[in-house]
């Protein structure tokens, strides 16, 4: 038996642990992570919405560009519609490569939080040296927003070994690396305790539409489908649905229905069990009432 284990968090089952609610007595926390992402033009990372052909990598990378140019913008405009905020996942390069993105999510209220300088590069690839001055300068970058991040996630979903001790150390709340609860959980660090708030890899639109060539509509019932799953179970314990939405993605045209039905349902329904809220507002009601396991 492998005896190798990360000892960020120790083995709890979601059946014995404390029960508490969200505010207002609510029993599910349902949050929208938007990844504003930049890439770079003739080299690095950037996911494919078909194989590559030469260099630099014109279509792929359009198709990427479209999402802070067009998507995002439409997002906004559903979002507005259903009167929803949500998490802004910020490369930090977006404030020079795409500027008034980020304080467009800033001047609708959408939280603010820290998705590494570019997603052109995994996060876990840097040396312990680099990958410090990479977090101090995306924070740094990002307080010009006006609110100092508490928030990360990594491009690429990448980490070191060292990279919760470093978030911490740099003043984090929380980190969406982890995807591997429904329930808020503390990670242990070498400077005190970060909290991994759910970050759905499932009901994700990349993974499920670019690698599982799924469309729109199945997106959408799975939003449906696992929004339904869950809230049959709140009334044990509370609960966390982050919906990953990249603006390249569902941002297209010919997805954006399928998400604003399934979304305007949900609204519709006004189902007193659930808190339409940002990571950081969950993140921030675990710290305040002393929570998580």
């Amino acid at each position: 038996m492998s005896t190798s284990h990360h000892g960020r968090y120790a083995y709890r089952p979601i059946v014995d642990r404390p029960d508490y609610d969200w505010p207002d007595g609510r029993r599910l926390a349902i949050y929208f992570g938007v990844n504003y992402e930049v890439f770079d033009f003739g080299g690095g990372l950037g996911p494919e919405l078909a194989p590559a052909q030469t260099d630099p990598d014109v279509m792929n990378y359009a198709w990427r560009d479209y999402g802070n140019r067009v998507g995002a913008w439409r997002l906004f405009d559903l979002f507005d519609r259903l009167g929803l905020r949500t998490t802004a996942l910020l490369n930090a390069d977006v404030l020079d490569r795409c500027p008034g993105l980020a304080e467009a999510c800033r001047d609708r209220g959408d939280e603010i939080a820290a998705h590494g300088g570019t997603n052109a590069t995994a996060q876990g690839s840097l040396a312990h040296p680099s990958e410090t001055q990479m977090i101090a300068d995306v924070t740094e970058r990002l307080a010009t927003l006006g609110v100092r991040p508490t928030g990360w996630l990594g491009p690429w979903i990448s980490e070191s070994d060292a990279t919760p001790d470093l978030l911490a150390e740099n003043g984090y709340r929380y980190v969406l690396d982890w995807a591997h609860d429904d329930q808020p959980t503390r990670l242990a660090t070498s400077h005190g305790g970060l909290l991994s708030i759910p970050y759905s890899q499932e009901i994700n639109d990349l993974p499920a539409i670019i690698a599982r060539k799924q469309e729109a509509v199945t997106f959408a019932a799975m939003i449906r489908d696992g929004v339904e799953q869950l809230l049959s179970e709140c009334d044990r314990r509370p609960l966390v649905l982050g919906i990953a939405l990249h603006p390249y993605i569902m941002g297209q045209a010919h997805r954006v229905p399928a998400l604003a039905r399934v979304l305007t349902e949900l609204r519709a329904a006004n189902d007193p069990r659930i808190w339409w809220t940002t990571a950081g507002d969950i993140a921030a009601h675990v710290e305040a009432n002393g929570l998580a396991a």
